[in-house]
């Protein structure tokens, strides 16, 4: 049994015991949460889709860890113009694992 559900703009594939990092939520390490935006669900070989969400399907994980990921810089330049920017970014986190898919 997997799921394939929305968070943060993406799309990500779960199944019962997996550990995933999805964009930031506010919510404190040890908590439980409920992400209710299920796209599809496989059900042993039977797919359900949903237009946009599944009705009544919902999957409950554990907070694991708020964090921020590596850095990545970014760098201009406009040659002959003595013009140089380099900006870093870290995007923040939250590992979850996946603990049921109900519905």
């Amino acid at each position: 049994m997997y799921a394939i559900l929305e968070s943060g703009g993406k799309q990500i594939q779960v199944s019962p015991g997996d550990r995933v990092r999805l964009e930031k939520l506010d919510s404190e390490v040890g908590a439980k949460v409920e992400l209710d935006k299920v796209l599809m669900l496989n059900r042993d070989g039977k797919l359900e889709l949903g237009r946009p969400y599944l009705e009544g399907v919902r999957v409950t994980a554990t907070v694991l860890e708020q964090g921020r990921s590596a850095k990545v810089l970014v760098f201009k330049k406009k040659r002959r113009k003595q013009y140089r920017r380099t900006r870093g970014h870290r995007q923040s986190f939250t590992a979850i694992q996946i603990e049921s898919i109900e519905g």
